[in-house]
């Protein structure tokens, strides 16, 4: 490749694929856009002679990039100066630019990026790279500098984080996961029977946060909760099935950015009991995963 103008043109016929990368390390549109950017300077100033297989190369260069930020800038952390702001954000329309960040969380998946943002900066840049790229292990071990053999262990390390296993059988985590799916499907839907089926009489609900101006703490019955959830549907777009400490739960993750986690007590098909987890640093100390099938 001798000019310029020809690496230019390549690195744009590039440019989505490098962006699908650095937002599935990143987990931010505008941080991997930064990502894409600063790759073309580099790339740009180092010049491709000798090159013999550019989009190797142009991932290695935006990899290496989304790895310094990681390790300089472990999740923004970002918080929603009040939770009643969620109500706010209208579901990502699939039909408006894909490249807007709602859409593409969404595509990528809400719970992936969540547990992603729990894996330590080389374990995530090596699952991301083998497990959803298929990049060889020989090139990502160049990236996060270790050995073959190393970096083998590292994606074996996260992908086990990210693909947990439920502490119940098979059959029961079956049943509960139709409960929750049941349960997801009326909140979204505002329908209101389809909660009450799903809902014990005397289910309760308590927070260890007020997620709007006067909100109680705890609620007490099938009646008052499903009025609730009606009131939050909104919500319910931005939330997930996922894995907490090995049992099935529920995420509300906007943009992919953990804001809520509701624990779930499922008895004969019916939901007891929700635990509604919004704490900062309660968060962070769930063990998160994904459930078969997500």
């Amino acid at each position: 490749m001798d000019t310029q103008a020809e690496l230019a043109q390549r690195f744009d016929r590039s440019r989505g694929r490098l962006r699908d990368v650095a937002y599935r390390m990143l987990g931010s549109a505008d941080e991997a856009e930064d990502a894409v950017q600063e790759a073309w300077l580099r790339a740009s100033r180092a010049g491709a002679e000798g090159v013999t297989n550019l989009n190797a190369w142009l991932t290695k260069i935006v990899s290496r990039i989304c790895l310094d930020m990681l390790r300089s800038q472990r999740r923004r952390g970002e918080e929603f100066a009040d939770l009643a702001e969620l109500d706010k954000l209208a579901p990502p329309d699939p039909a408006t630019d894909p490249a807007d960040e709602a859409v593409l969380a969404d595509s990528v998946g809400l719970a992936l990026l969540v547990v992603l943002d729990t894996l330590a900066p080389a374990e995530r840049v090596a699952f991301v790279l083998h497990d959803l790229f298929a990049v060889p292990f020989e090139e990502i071990a160049e990236i996060v500098e270790r050995s073959t053999a190393a970096t083998k262990k590292l994606a074996s390390r996260a992908r086990q984080r990210v693909h947990g296993t439920a502490v119940v059988s098979a059959a029961d985590f079956t049943r509960r996961r139709e409960v929750v799916d049941a349960f997801l499907a009326a909140s979204r839907a505002g329908d209101l029977e389809g909660l009450l089926a799903v809902l014990a009489p005397d289910v309760v609900r308590r927070s260890d946060v007020s997620t709007r101006p006067g909100e109680e703490l705890e609620i007490r019955g099938a009646h008052r909760l499903t009025q609730e959830t009606l009131a939050n549907s909104g919500r319910a777009h931005f939330a997930r099935p996922i894995l907490v400490d090995g049992a099935l739960a529920i995420a509300v993750a906007p943009l992919g950015r953990l804001r809520l986690v509701l624990r779930l007590t499922i008895d004969d098909d019916r939901i007891t009991a929700i635990e509604v987890i919004g704490e900062p640093a309660r968060l962070r100390g769930l063990e998160l995963a994904l459930p078969e099938g997500a």
